[in-house]
């Protein structure tokens, strides 16, 4: 039997209803969107998009015009949905939403017509007349509207330029759209989820630069090999993913192990330890409110790298190491006002003796993520966090980036309360 043939077996039992979502987070919990699907041949993609959603806890109504039902079945939205798709203006006013209001209005796709009339106030469709009242809800402080704009290349004109840009100055949020084949696509429903929940965001994180390394950092001896450690960056990953939700401008600089995320987010691949170096100085001093090392530094490379490859077949190699450069001594001396978060790697200690090592690293980091090889099993982790104040355990890699971000937000809140007493 082989892998493109069904060898007739029952599919594995599961828990979950017809309509329900494997749960990605509860990042959207409690948020109500309105997913507001206009004419475009992207239109087909929405109901993945719905599901994508409430896969982070969001309850999803969709508004659907004449023309975007041409593109995707109602029944289709409703099933992803759990609700009625809202298809014309009725007694019940569902484009003002006042009973039960939304948090966000995302319209996707967005076509070059609905975006004109967003920007000229015409609501001659139900999708239209709902965006009047969420642009005034808006405008209010009550909701936040976001528009990912899908169109063939040639319909990208000036009108198209002036009317989005006057609908950004009011703060209507553009969703980048994916470039390919001449077109603006709708881009991938993480994207789009990652996009709601940055605008939702309350957290004094939004808007800071935060650098988070991961990932080894490989260490060259000839042309063709190179030295490498085990760890993949996993974890950092996920830090990066958790700031970006919260709206900050995070950037993962990971260190080239094979491995990738596959989460949409600022991502710099770093090939060898030197390249590590060179953009974690680069991008400290450009200016960042906070750097998040977690990166597997190589701590030793060959003293002399050789230029070609070393022929194979010899009965020995010898390789003379000598001490890399600590990375993050580098970071902190370029720029001492930046927030620190280092990490502390060991085994075959007792965690007593595991926090006491990370506490040194207290001179230059205000939180020190401490672990254990014995404390981490595939994607599961446990670590030490440790600060002036004390020792708080934390346990699997989600809490891990959750508690990084918390402190990360703690400071950021102290920033902005010193802020004004010192002008």
């Amino acid at each position: 039997m082989s892998l493109y043939d069904w060898d007739f077996s029952a599919p594995t039992p599961s828990d979950m209803g017809d309509h329900d979502v494997p749960p990605a987070s509860d990042r959207l919990a409690g948020k109500r969107v309105a997913l507001l699907v206009t004419g475009g041949i992207a239109a087909m993609k929405t109901p993945a998009l719905a599901r994508g959603l409430r896969r982070h806890g969001a309850r999803v109504t969709a508004f659907a015009s004449d023309d975007a039902l041409r593109y995707v079945a109602r029944e289709a939205l409703e099933w992803a949905t759990l609700g009625p798709v809202v298809g014309g203006l009725t007694w019940a006013a569902e484009h003002l939403s006042d009973a039960d209001p939304f948090d966000a209005y995302l319209v996707a796709p967005a076509t070059h017509s609905t975006i004109a009339k967003m920007a000229h106030g015409i609501g001659d469709t139900v999708v239209a007349s709902a965006l009047i009242s969420a642009l005034g809800r808006m405008e209010q402080g009550r909701s936040q509207v976001l528009v990912a704009p899908t169109m063939h290349g040639t319909m990208h004109n000036a009108q198209l330029v002036d009317n989005s840009r006057r609908l950004a100055a009011q703060g209507v949020r553009f969703v980048a759209p994916r470039d390919a084949y001449g077109k603006h696509n709708l881009p991938d429903t993480e994207l789009l989820c990652i996009a709601v929940g940055r605008a939702l965001s309350t957290s004094p994180l939004r808007g800071k630069r935060i650098m988070v390394t991961a990932g080894p950092t490989p260490v060259e001896i000839d042309n063709v090999r190179r030295i490498v450690n085990r760890f993949r960056g996993r974890l950092g990953a996920r830090v990066a993913e958790e700031l970006i939700w919260r709206g900050a401008e995070a950037e993962l600089i990971l260190g080239d192990g094979a491995w990738r995320p596959t989460t949409p987010f600022p991502l710099t691949v770093a090939r060898t330890f030197d390249a590590y170096r060179d953009l974690v100085l680069d991008r400290v001093r450009g200016g960042l409110f906070a750097g998040v090392f977690s990166a597997g530094v190589a701590d030793y490379r060959p003293a002399r790298q050789v230029t070609g490859k070393i022929a194979s077949g010899q009965k020995s190699l010898m390789l003379e190491l000598a001490p890399t450069e600590k990375v993050i001594d580098l970071a902190c001396d370029a720029d001492p006002a930046m927030r620190c978060v280092a990490f502390k790697y060991l085994e075959g200690v007792e965690e007593a003796e595991l926090a006491e090592v990370a506490a040194r690293r207290l001179d230059r980091a205000g939180l020190v993520v401490a672990t254990r090889g014995e404390d981490t099993a595939g994607h599961e982790q446990r670590a030490l966090f440790v600060t002036r104040e004390g020792v708080t355990p934390v346990a699997n890699k989600r809490a891990i980036a959750a508690a990084i971000a918390d402190h990360l937000e703690g400071l950021a809140t102290e920033a902005e309360q010193v802020r004004p007493a010192a002008e």
